[in-house]
């Protein structure tokens, strides 16, 4: 696990090269429609700016946000995530931006007090602090993929990556589980090739399941960006390749299939 001053610096440098991306977008770019389907720049930055509220509120005040998960215990999930970002499509993109960096303020300013220990509560489980922000980068990459992909920008991958491929690594039951599956028995050794060249490496290094291939295609995979056949991804063993169609790093019910791409 990174250390939390490592992932809190990572996920200021993530959130900041998006900001760049759209702080300066007119109306037309702001409207621009995303891969994700009926949202459009302006709904993923509403969105992220909705759930750092979310988790600045988990980190600072875990019983308040357990009392305000129980005010929706009746809810459907995809109404709890879409609500917010409804309610801001009235709003000028600029507005929506200010709210985001807003967000992003509360959250740096709840960690300043909380314990580095402590575990704050989510909509799947409890998670570490340092985890919760390797969450909070996840997502804020991948909807910065949807941001660029509208926009028609290529961004390069940077060895943030790390915390992203991490964290597909280490929800791999939780994909089987979101879905009511069991977990294959045995091992899964994944080996990505990182931006730079250097190889990340994860699980037994006798396994038979293997998965390897680009870091920034495996991010693309568990973030549900990417189907793996779109990606230079190699999957050997049933375990492997059964893990690869469903991985989802993010918390939730199952994430719709990516469209494909070739």
């Amino acid at each position: 696990m990174s250390s939390l001053a490592e992932v809190r610096a990572d996920l200021e440098a993530e959130c900041d090269g998006l900001d760049r991306l759209v702080a300066g977008l007119d109306p037309t770019g702001w409207d621009a429609p995303t891969p994700a389907e009926g949202w459009t720049v302006k709904d993923q930055i509403s969105h992220l700016a909705s759930v750092d509220e979310w988790a600045a509120l988990a980190a600072g005040d875990p019983e308040g946000f357990l009392t305000w998960m129980g005010t929706l215990a009746a809810t459907d999930p995809d109404t709890i995530v879409n609500s917010p970002v409804e309610q801001a499509r009235g709003r000028p993109g600029a507005d929506v931006l200010a709210w985001w960096r807003q967000a992003r303020a509360g959250l740096a300013g709840a960690l300043e007090r909380v314990d580095p220990s402590a575990r704050a509560p989510w909509f799947g489980p409890p998670m570490a602090i340092p985890t919760l922000l390797t969450a909070r980068l996840m997502e804020t990459w991948a909807h910065g993929e949807d941001v660029a992909e509208a926009l028609g920008v290529e961004r390069l991958p940077t060895a943030r990556l790390r915390h992203v491929a991490h964290l597909g690594v280490r929800t791999r039951s939780y994909a089987y589980a979101s879905r009511g599956l069991p977990v294959p028995p045995g091992a899964v050794r994944v080996e990505l090739t990182g931006p730079g060249g250097e190889t990340w490496t994860w699980g037994d290094e006798a396994a038979a399941d293997r998965v390897r291939g680009p870091a920034v295609d495996f991010c693309r995979v568990v973030t549900r960006r990417r189907q793996v056949s779109d990606t230079g991804l190699v999957a050997e063993g049933d375990a492997a390749t059964g893990w690869l169609s469903i991985a989802q790093a993010f918390a939730g019910p199952a994430g719709r299939d990516p469209a494909p791409r070739n």
